[in-house]
């Protein structure tokens, strides 16, 4: 059985991050774009990445261009919009299809560990998935989902580890 710790992603720098990195983390993956109505969300998710860090909560950002071309610039561009917009210093990761046949792999397997409304299809920008220290999907949050409404499931899951 697959976890997020057998994957690899290519940040925005152009390295390759082992996501084995972020074993005995709780993180929150996410599907970002820069033009999107949705795009104010960086400033809830940069938030809760600020507030949570400290006790082992991660968020990943991978930018996609798959929803209505909302994604169109380069890393460089995605970088400092994230750093200048919304002062994002979460890691961001090189552009990725989320959805079809070019979906990188830890995408096809979060979509098939956790599908939502629309099936295992990730429906917009901004879909969430919540991830336990383990590597296991816990639970995927829509695109509306506001990034505070992760606050008591990131919770649950930071005590839970407390406990053991």
């Amino acid at each position: 059985m697959s976890t997020l710790h057998d994957f690899t992603a290519t940040t925005l720098q152009g390295r390759e991050q082992q996501l084995s990195d972020y074993a005995g983390k709780v993180v929150v993956v996410v599907n970002t774009a820069s033009r999107c109505g949705l795009t104010p969300q960086f400033e809830g998710l940069q938030k809760i990445y600020d507030d949570y860090r400290d006790r082992g909560l991660v968020v990943l950002g991978f930018p996609c261009d798959q929803f209505a071309h909302q994604e169109p610039g380069s890393a460089d561009e995605i970088g400092e919009f994230c750093t200048m917009n919304y002062g994002v210093t979460f890691p961001m990761f090189a552009k990725v299809d989320v959805n079809g046949s070019e979906a990188h792999p830890l995408w096809k397997w979060l979509r098939q560990e956790q599908g939502g409304l629309l099936g295992s299809a990730i429906k917009w920008n901004f879909t969430k998935i919540l991830v336990d220290q383990q590597g296991t999907v816990v639970k995927r949050y829509g695109p509306t989902a506001d990034p505070d409404s992760l606050r008591a499931d990131i919770d649950e899951l930071l005590e839970r580890e407390v406990a053991r």
